[in-house]
């Protein structure tokens, strides 16, 4: 996932990925797509570096904060990339880690 401003939508995110699929062989491109996600509640953290070292922070929120808080967890958990990975250092890479939850668990 990532975060677009308020003048982006489904159009121009079609005819970017149109025009690229043109120009380039990209395998995975026909999977870009452009939704609005509606999650609702959700417990997030922020996790700075690598991509394939974030199980940690995401045990941090799963294993500490959610049983100390008591948010059950409902679904799986996304990502949010705040770096451009081709121009940012694999240390620096920042990325929100964000889990929806139900109701407390009882």
């Amino acid at each position: 996932m990532i975060v677009q401003p308020d003048w982006i939508g489904p159009a121009l995110v079609d005819g970017a990925r149109d025009h690229v699929g043109r120009t380039k062989d990209l395998s995975a491109g026909h999977r870009v797509r452009f939704e609005e996600y509606a999650e609702g509640r959700c417990v997030q953290i922020l996790h700075v570096g690598p991509y394939d070292e974030e199980a940690p922070t995401i045990a941090r929120m799963h294993e500490e904060f959610m049983p100390a808080e008591e948010p059950a967890p409902r679904g799986h958990h996304h990502e949010i990339y705040l770096s451009d990975a081709r121009r940012t250092e694999p240390g620096r890479l920042r990325t929100i880690l964000r889990q929806p939850v139900g109701p407390a668990r009882g």
